[in-house]
């Protein structure tokens, strides 16, 4: 029988520590970033733009929906289940590496992807063995929502990896940067983990394990497969139409609007998959729990990415070397656009997995995968590199059917839970564009205008949603 007040408080202190932790991988990845934005090239950017999307077609076959199975598991996992799901990931893993060797001709046809983009190709192919070393002990601990042990090797790969990338981006090396950082932090990663959560590592292969794990995962995988068909695989044939510099203001775009989704979305889904699993069969608790995942998420990155959108060219008009930038900067704003819905709706599908409903993630994912293999090649037509973000924006827009999907399974009350943020929202942006041509002086004007667009958010959602955030933020404590 599960506990469901012990499983909301370690949900609500997982996010809460999920939540600090990610600030401050947030403000090292912020700070990295901006660094490497000063040191590299956009061409630079477009590569490993390009390279990493490329890797990233081989790893759905480095899981095949296994993980998953197990973490929504209702049992708990047998050995046989965990040895079986490692080994069977252990040699996918290596086929992948295997895969990204031996399609090297292909690599070499791509824009790019030649002599230091080729390396770097390698050592991600490699990271994906190391990293599938790590698969049990992530999910032991998801299981036991011991979220703060599991954020804690997360912080050491993504120090090591931006301070290794900066320092040599700094000295010239380029996109051997990466490269090196890559091969580091995926090294230490694995001993960091399995310090924290050891198991009785060995190599099993349970028909009965494997074909119970992969009535969910197969599925799952299935989805997985979808999304890198939707973007990865985009992202490589694209690059036969726009050159390394276009595609590295892509990335760069796309990099920046992602900064908020990664500390608000990415910390609380990190939680709540494994945290709905567990309330499937206690509906009331997981409405809850679902509405006020949606709540706190658009609480925080509504206003973030409106400072973001604003704020960003002023930054790239006070730092003279940032003004190579600027091209990307509408890319920007649409990208900014596309994270606003998908902070709606990637609770919401993660929802749907979580409680057993695949087949609905995997129509979602079907229609968005044809949409964007149709709409974006229409918007590079028309408006360029700027077409991508454009196009990403406009297929976001039909996230809100996810909404409707949920409501057949879990009553939730969605809009409730968001016009309010919306709302203070609106007003920011709207103060903050007034005042426009101030923040553009220097840092200091650029600093205040922050300071002013957080107090004119903070100002307009007392008014409009107070008792709404006093109640939620009560409910924190109980």
């Amino acid at each position: 029988m599960i506990d469901t007040n012990d499983v909301r408080r370690k949900s609500v202190r997982g996010v809460i520590s999920y939540a600090f932790r990610t600030l401050a991988l947030q403000a090292v990845g912020f700070v990295a970033t901006v660094l490497l934005g000063y040191y590299l090239t956009p061409a630079d950017f477009g590569i490993y733009f390009i390279v990493t999307s490329a890797v990233s077609l081989l790893t759905f076959l480095s899981d095949v929906g296994l993980a998953a199975a197990l973490v929504q598991k209702k049992d708990q996992p047998t050995i046989d289940d965990l040895r079986t799901t490692f080994t069977v990931q252990q040699g996918l893993a290596f086929v992948i590496f295997g895969l990204t060797i031996a399609l090297t001709p292909i690599w070499r046809m791509q824009k790019g992807i030649s002599g230091d983009g080729l390396m770097l190709l390698y050592a991600l192919g490699f990271s994906f063995v190391l990293a599938s070393l790590k698969t049990i002990p992530s999910i032991l601990l998801e299981r036991k929502l011991e979220f703060s042990k599991l954020v804690f090797p997360q912080i050491i790969e993504n120090v090591l990896f931006y301070g290794i990338a900066v320092v040599l981006a700094a000295q010239g090396f380029g996109v051997r940067s990466y490269t090196y950082a890559v091969l580091a932090r995926s090294i230490v990663g694995v001993a960091v983990i399995y310090a924290i959560q050891r198991w009785p590592i060995g190599l099993a292969l349970s028909r009965n394990s494997l074909h119970s794990l992969l009535k969910f995962g197969a599925k799952f995988q299935l989805n997985d497969f979808l999304a890198r068909i939707k973007d990865d695989l985009f992202v490589v044939v694209l690059a036969r139409f726009l050159d390394p510099t276009q595609m590295g203001y892509v990335s760069w775009a796309k990099r920046w609007s992602l900064f908020p989704y990664q500390f608000s979305v990415n910390s609380i889904m990190s939680v709540t998959f494994p945290t709905f699993s567990r309330l499937q069969e206690h509906p009331e608790k997981l409405k809850r729990a679902i509405e006020k995942s949606l709540y706190f998420i658009t609480l925080v990155i509504f206003p973030v990415l409106v400072g973001l959108s604003v704020l960003a060219l002023p930054m790239t008009a006070i730092i003279p070397k940032y003004a190579k930038w600027q091209p990307a900067i509408p890319s920007l704003y649409f990208f900014c656009m596309n994270v606003a819905f998908a902070a709606v709706s990637s609770p919401l599908t993660n929802t749907l997995n979580a409680i057993g409903k695949i087949n609905s993630t995997l129509k979602l994912m079907v229609m968005w995968t044809i949409l964007t293999w149709t709409i974006t090649p229409i918007g590079v037509y028309f408006f360029s590199f700027t077409g991508v973000a454009v196009a990403s924006a406009l297929i976001a827009g039909t996230s809100f059917i996810t909404i409707q999907m949920v409501k057949k399974f879990v009553k939730i009350e969605a809009w409730d839970q968001l016009w309010r943020q919306g709302v203070a929202s609106a007003v920011m942006a709207g103060i903050l564009l007034l005042g426009l041509s101030y923040w553009e002086r220097s840092f200091v004007w650029m600093f205040a205008g922050g300071i002013i667009g957080v107090l004119s958010y903070g100002i307009a959602l007392f008014v409009v949603g107070r008792k709404k955030l006093l109640f939620e933020l009560g409910t924190l404590r109980t």
